[in-house]
């Protein structure tokens, strides 16, 4: 139907993005094609090596409530109740979010940082990209005109990791000024073997402080350290915009406290 109806037509998840830009006249489709009907979209299944795989037209809210998301990946489990509000997650779809690609939304950030993988299905087929990879700009993503997104695949956070997500918004509810989700791996001897940081609403979409994500490794988790790679970020690698709510000065000095926060967060969790 994709194929046959082209770019003019909208597939239909759980409408939470899509139904309000109708409204606003934002955007005025040919046609709607409702995926709601398709049972087999939906699922979260656990693999014997502890892979994680998620239907794109799984509930928001099911992700949220699911054991193996709360046991295999703590950071998902600690951002899905920071999405809106709990009547969108009732109906918004995890694959919704991921494709409509808001810079200001939590699942892509979350899905960078845990490097989560995306099935694509096409009447040719279907292909795989990395979520890294998936994200292409400002409400833009690297799904061809012919294809939806049909899985997500997330693996188990290893030992001795710990992670943490932080935002800040006006309200409960809102879009949040500036976010972090942060993940740091730990080694025996107690240094930074690895470390991710990836950001929301101060770029274009997920933007991942590579630079400052380097000058974490090799060192001893502490206050100092973290400081200067939430400058590294703040300064360097971040692009925010501004909004009615937030200068672009205001939400770089909201990522530079949030990226302390959630570093120190994630240190204190991992876990030998």
């Amino acid at each position: 139907m994709v194929g046959e109806h082209g770019p003019d037509a909208k597939l239909l998840a759980g409408g939470q993005s899509l139904l309000p830009a109708m409204n606003f006249r934002l955007l005025q489709p040919s046609a709607l094609i409702d995926l709601n009907q398709i049972p087999s979209l939906s699922y979260i299944r656990r693999e014997a090596d502890g892979v994680l795989r998620i239907g794109a037209m799984t509930r928001q809210s099911e992700v949220e409530h699911h054991p193996d998301i709360r046991e295999l990946v703590p950071l998902l489990h600690e951002t899905m109740p920071r999405i809106a509000h709990r009547q969108i997650r009732n109906r918004g779809t995890i694959g919704g979010s991921l494709v409509h690609a808001d810079p200001a939304a939590e699942l892509p950030v979350v899905t960078v940082a845990l490097r989560c993988q995306f099935r694509l299905r096409s009447p040719k087929g279907f292909r795989w990209v990395s979520a890294p990879d998936f994200f292409v700009g400002m409400f833009t993503t690297d799904t061809q005109a012919d294809e939806i997104l049909e899985e997500i695949t997330v693996e188990p956070s290893p030992k001795r990791t710990g992670s943490a997500f932080v935002e800040v918004a006006r309200r409960s509810g809102d879009y949040a000024m500036a976010g972090v989700a942060a993940m740091l791996w730990v080694d025996e001897d107690g240094r930074m073997s690895e470390a991710r940081l990836v950001y929301l609403n101060v770029g274009d979409g997920p933007i991942e402080a590579r630079q400052a994500e380097e000058s974490l490794v090799g060192r001893v988790p502490g206050g100092a350290v973290f400081a200067e790679a939430a400058r590294i970020a703040a300064e360097k690698e971040i692009t925010p915009f501004g909004n009615i709510h937030a200068t672009p000065e205001y939400q770089r000095h909201l990522a530079e406290v949030l990226t302390q926060r959630a570093l120190a967060k994630a240190a204190e969790r991992v876990e030998a």
